[in-house]
């Protein structure tokens, strides 16, 4: 049976593409993103349930990692379901102002995610180069606080280049060969002049990465700095263990997104919808992975999540 054809005509919106060339493959192609995406829904949203049950796992690096399940969460729900629409349904259309919004969010919870991930590698600084003093330097309080000064820097960093993007002019040509909003994609769509837009977009990216880069890698060259001086094997090897699961999903966050930006920027000979199955698959791959990874890794999470889930 034929899809139903839902793309409208109306000038005040854009026309999002899916996956131009391979049309023809979309409901294929959705089954391995529904899968990613219900796996990744999955494993947060039970990663949240059982931290909010069992008093032990509220500590700070849990509560956390909650943080960072909640950005995963809103990452993958902010693209997967009009993905599908996309190619169920042939339902194409999204409004200026969703498109924006879409934009926005996007954006606004990248700039999160890696402010959570400098947090948490605060977190265990503290806790291995001053452990008498973890749970008084990061209480409960703190830990809200630092979510809190996160998610402004995020909404202020990212809320003027939106403001930009909504004020630019574009063009009769409203469509988008993606399968999501992104700022890239709406500024070629621009008649109008995009210096501002692409200067204050690279400032952004620069200083977000750079500086969280910077204070993570800070953070963990004063840890084997601590470590070193450690004169126990044993007690060697428990400080770096506490740190594998943060550094492993480190290397799942930034090492695919630089890897997908770097293709996106300068791989002109890399067939069109190579860049955005890899767009897509790196906002639904690290979501997936996050809970599998600290779930392996720590063996307190992962009893009590083997708890629950036995219950079901």
């Amino acid at each position: 049976m034929a899809p139903f054809n839902l793309t409208p005509s109306n000038p005040s919106t854009f026309i999002l593409m899916g996956i131009p060339g391979l049309e023809a493959a979309h409901v294929w192609i959705s089954i391995p993103f529904t899968m990613f995406y219900i796996l990744g829904l999955w494993g947060n949203v039970m990663l949240l349930y059982v931290v909010s049950k069992e008093q032990t796992l509220q500590k700070p690096m849990y509560l956390l990692l909650c943080m960072l399940a909640l950005s995963d969460i809103a990452t993958s729900t902010a693209v997967v379901p009009k993905t599908l629409c996309i190619f169920w349904f042939n339902f194409k259309g999204i409004t200026v102002g969703g498109c924006l919004t879409q934009t926005f969010f996007l954006s606004m919870v990248s700039v999160l995610h890696s402010a959570i991930l400098v947090t948490m590698a605060f977190d265990r600084y503290v806790a291995i180069c001053n452990p008498l003093r973890y749970t008084t330097i990061l209480r409960k309080g703190r830990i809200a606080k630092l979510g809190l000064l996160c998610l402004i820097k995020a909404v202020l960093f990212i809320l003027p280049m939106t403001l930009l993007l909504s004020r630019l002019p574009f063009c009769a040509n409203r469509v988008i060969p993606h399968t999501f909003c992104e700022p890239i994609a709406l500024v070629k769509l621009s008649c109008g002049d995009i210096t501002l837009h692409r200067t204050y977009s690279l400032v952004i990216m620069f200083v977000v990465s750079v500086l969280d880069l910077s204070l993570i890698v800070l953070s963990y060259g004063l840890i084997f700095r601590a470590v070193l001086r450690i004169s126990s094997k044993k007690a060697h090897q428990k400080a770096l263990n506490t740190c594998t699961a943060h550094i492993c999903v480190l290397l799942a966050y930034y090492i695919p997104g630089l890897f997908v930006n770097l293709t996106h920027r300068f791989g002109q000979g890399i067939a069109s919808h190579v860049h955005i199955i890899l767009a897509n698959l790196y906002l639904l791959i690290s979501p997936m992975l996050n809970p599998v990874i600290y779930g392996v890794k720590s063996k307190e999470l992962r009893d009590k999540l083997s708890k629950y889930t036995c219950r079901m």
